[in-house]
């Protein structure tokens, strides 16, 4: 249940009844002014045409006739705004109970129609994943479990690329080089074994007309279906993806299905798509290529030739990726891409040839920046990268210093196993907090910050509240809740109430950062309640308690929404 909406309803409806009685017909937009000022808004300026009054005098009109009730406790007119404050009692009451029912589920929305499948990492299998790549895993991942939290059905998807050069040339190093010819991995995991390999190959290509040779024809083969070189990469893809799933493992990500791009070469959806586009009027050809001419879509300049098919006659990525995306429309209701910013062209592109294929539905995009160091783009061919491996085992090995000095009491394992949840919520926090149009330079002390606005401190309240509720664990949790009338208390119930509310928002609007946003804000708020507050022996230690427990559900789903763990004892 969704408390404050409840309220807001209440709100909507008595304020639809008066507008009626004044003559009004239509829709009314309420705002959610600063807490400060009022819990709800109604600016009356959107009446004053078909009302033919000032917005001032509308909104004294309404304040006559509306006055307060159980669930509204003042009305109150200012400048053509109509404003309302909430009885503070009964939403105390209603969404602290709301919580101790709920627990898990507490902020979790309705089931709604429709499956979405959420497309998201993707990375090319030819090294580990870098951190200039691991903002769109942990976007996708955190999108994926908030839309779970709103009600979708929704399922997690990886597109593998195991079809072009780059992967075609990861398999020709593995059967021409020897290990001797590669430098000598950090790891021992594939990704980073055989990253090493790429490199020297890539070089080899470009300076070599054999090699390139041989492995363009090698990509020739493939891309006509060839099953023995298909097989080859193949082995090779999934010795690259064993890693990169350990990775994604390692930051709590997770995903339903992996799709090999080669399936719709060996299906022959990709050349059913040739076919197709072939067809129809906007295909032409340039020496032997076939492309859409995509002018009349709103494409223009060099980008209106939209090529699906090389002078030879093999399919190139974009007319698979067309084929993948009418299978998945064949599966979901709503299909949501995370993509780098540098494919906006290319999805206008495919969402133009979706169109000219017959489907009327263009996948949902989420553009994200890439992140950077400092100095500047990282780049696998190159070599110049800040893997996600080393980047965790950073942040573990801060953490778990930091758990030393703070914690000497515990075993190493235990130990060990708070530092990884803290590692891992600081990396994951700090990537998602930005939001995702919105350039992110990487930087460790920003990173591994363990104060303020950062996972460890949202971590952190929530184990205090696990740490105050082990101490009584027979409170009375049926207690009476209208005693909470503190500033500090009203002011932690005012925002507990606002999670389902956050995660409705952070969900529809695809602005995840919202969720880090409002969990530093509740934990900063239950610190000052902590600080100020007797909570244990006190005259309403019972109701408190229950504050706290409800507090502690909304700081654990926030983090379980973020892919964050929520630690009992830090």
């Amino acid at each position: 249940m969704d408390v404050l909406g409840h309220f807001e309803k209440h709100v909507r409806e008595r304020l639809s009844k008066e507008l009626v009685l004044l003559g009004y017909e239509g829709d009314l937009i309420m705002e959610r002014p600063d807490h400060e000022m009022a819990d709800f808004a109604l600016p009356c300026f959107q009446f004053a045409k078909q009302l033919r009054k000032a917005p001032q005098v509308i909104a004294k009109e309404l304040c006559s006739e509306l006055t307060p009730d159980e669930l509204i406790s003042k009305v109150w007119e200012d400048r053509g705004y109509l404003n309302f404050r909430v009885n503070e009692t009964m939403l105390g009451m209603m969404v602290v109970r709301d919580a101790l029912d709920r627990h898990e589920d507490f902020g979790r929305g309705d089931a709604r129609q429709g499956r979405v499948l959420l497309e998201h990492t993707s990375v090319n299998p030819t090294g580990p994943i870098h951190v200039g790549r691991a903002r769109n895993p942990l976007i996708g991942d955190t999108l994926a479990r908030c839309l779970r939290m709103c009600g979708h059905d929704v399922s997690t998807e990886y597109y593998v690329n195991d079809v072009g050069k780059q992967v075609v040339l990861l398999t020709w190093a593995l059967a021409h080089l020897k290990e001797s010819d590669v430098p000598v991995a950090d790891r021992q995991k594939d990704d980073h074994r055989l990253v090493g390999y790429y490199q020297v190959a890539n070089r080899m290509m470009e300076s070599t007309p054999e090699v390139a040779a041989d492995i363009a024809h090698m990509t020739q083969r493939f891309e006509a279906g060839d099953p023995e070189v298909i097989s080859q990469v193949r082995k090779t893809v999934d010795m690259m993806l064993e890693g990169i799933r350990q990775s994604l493992s390692d930051i709590n990500v997770t995903l339903d299905r992996y799709t090999y791009e080669s399936q719709y070469i060996l299906d022959g959806s990709a050349r059913k798509v040739v076919d197709d586009l072939k067809a129809s009027s906007y295909a032409e050809v340039d020496d032997g290529g076939y492309f859409l001419n995509l002018e009349e879509f709103g494409v223009h300049g060099r980008d209106t030739r939209f090529f699906f098919t090389r002078k030879d006659g093999t399919t190139l990525y974009t007319t698979r990726d067309l084929a993948y995306h009418m299978d998945k429309f064949g599966r979901a209701d709503q299909l949501i891409n995370i993509l780098g910013e540098d494919q906006k062209l290319g999805q206008k592109q495919l969402a133009s040839a979706l169109k000219i294929l017959g489907k009327d539905e263009a996948p949902e995009c989420v553009f994200y920046s890439f992140v950077s160091l400092p100095e500047g783009r990282m780049s696998t061919r190159k070599g110049v990268v800040v893997y996600l491996d080393d980047l965790l085992d950073e942040a573990i090995e801060r953490a778990f210093a930091e758990v030393c000095t703070r914690r000497p009491d515990l075993d190493d394992e235990h130990k060990r196993q708070i530092a990884r949840e803290i590692g891992v919520g600081a990396v994951r926090y700090n990537i998602i907090r930005v939001q995702a149009e919105k350039q992110l330079i990487f930087k460790w002390e920003e990173a591994l910050n363990f104060e303020g606005n950062s996972a460890p401190f949202v971590q952190y309240a929530h184990a205090r509240c696990c740490s105050i509720l082990r101490k009584t664990a027979d409170y009375n949790r049926e207690a009476d809740l209208s005693v909470l009338s503190d500033p500090y208390e009203r002011k932690l119930i005012w925002i507990l109430a606002q999670f389902p509310e956050v995660v409705r928002q952070a969900g529809d609007k695809r602005r995840i950062n919202m969720l880090p946003t409002y969990g530093h804000e509740l934990a900063s708020a239950l610190n000052q309640f902590y600080g100020t507050v007797p909570v244990l022996r006190s005259e309403h230690q019972d109701a408190r308690l229950c504050l706290v427990e409800a507090v502690r559900w909304a700081l654990r789903n926030t983090l379980m929404t973020m892919g964050i763990a929520a630690p009992e004892e830090m």
